[in-house]
């Protein structure tokens, strides 16, 4: 138990800590695909920055209009903020570590339903929208909210049925048993390549990152549901997105890339610690490589349309995530039948 709530304390250590750096490595990405420095004032090249703007949005001014309602108000960017770190601990951030004669499993929880338990949070993330947009009572703001609540009903039909064709391969909910299965085999993507590409395009969507960043479309919407927050209650809703990146690429690097997995490591013969840690090191450059590129699409992309946006999810992604399903049901019958 002791060991678990430890684990469980790191987790949300190293949680906040990358996406604390990941809003400095925005910038730095953003710079250098502009051809500009960017931050490198606070600290040795500018690692202090994400500290700086931490102090900077406690100090700012906590204004509430007086037209909101109250507690839906402060109930909205706790919600956001709640569910995004919740989402972590069912993920597999490595194998078992042997402490002394004691089993250590680098995860919190592996429960048999373990992605419907992440689909379940990231559902409920949307209420943190909608409650902020609406008791706001700012007209925005709550366009910003239903921007945000149809954009998400209708990319995670994608997704979900993306997640249907995995577990009719893996025959498994669990997230420890998807990585075990891939382990054993080959990754997922190698198998479902269109699935990876619909998971990931409606990564994108369920993050509110470019291109589909249209709750929060400073061109048309002021700031979108967020129109009314100042301060650390803004900071909340800020820093879930980034939560939700590093979830969503520790999501697509656990379900498509083997998560903590390393071919042919467990082959040269290394003691079983140094095996499952630099398994986990592997699983965070996977991670890594996705975070930048949720960076890449957003300086490179244009924002679509809202129209575009409905089109796409509904007439283009939910017909291929079905043909995915048939393909993958065809596919398994053919080799394994019934």
């Amino acid at each position: 138990m002791i060991p678990t709530v430890i684990f469980l304390v790191a987790l949300l250590l190293v949680t906040l800590g990358v996406a604390a750096y990941a809003t400095y490595a925005e910038r730095k990405v953003a710079a250098f695909m502009q051809d500009r420095i960017g931050p490198d004032r606070a600290g040795p090249f500018g690692l202090l920055q994400p500290i700086a703007d931490g102090v900077k949005m406690i100090m700012k001014e906590d204004f509430m209009p007086a037209s909101a309602n109250r507690w839906l108000f402060f109930l909205g960017p706790a919600i956001a903020m709640t569910t995004a770190l919740l989402t972590g601990v069912v993920i597999p951030w490595g194998g078992t570590l042997d402490l002394g004669g004691t089993a250590f499993k680098l995860q919190v929880a592996d429960p048999d339903i373990g992605i419907l338990y992440v689909f379940a949070m990231v559902s409920i993330g949307v209420y943190g929208i909608m409650l902020g947009g609406w008791a706001s009572n700012n007209k925005y703001a709550l366009y910003g909210a239903i921007r945000a609540a149809s954009q998400m009903v209708s990319y995670e039909l994608t997704m979900g049925m993306s997640i249907v064709a995995l577990v009719i391969l893996t025959g498994s909910l669990s997230l420890n048993d998807i990585v075990e299965q891939q382990r054993a085999g080959l990754w997922n993507i190698v198998y479902q390549p269109l699935g990876f590409l619909l998971f990931v395009i409606c990564a994108f969507a369920e993050c509110n990152r470019a291109p589909f960043d249209l709750p929060e479309c400073e061109t048309e919407l002021v700031g979108g549901y967020h129109t009314e927050y100042s301060s650390m209650k803004l900071g909340f809703y800020l820093f879930a997105e980034y939560v939700n990146m590093f979830i969503s690429s520790a999501v697509i690097s656990t379900l498509f890339f083997g998560g903590y997995d390393v071919p042919f490591l467990d082959g040269l013969g290394l003691p079983q610690n140094v095996t499952v840690i630099l398994g986990t090191v592997a699983l965070f450059l996977k991670i890594t490589f996705f975070i930048f590129l949720f960076m890449w699409v957003r300086w490179t992309l244009p924002r679509f349309r809202y129209d575009q946006l409905m089109d796409l999810g509904w007439k283009s992604l939910i017909p291929l995530a079905i043909l995915n399903v048939l393909l993958t049901g065809v596919g398994y019958y053919l080799k394994n039948g019934i």
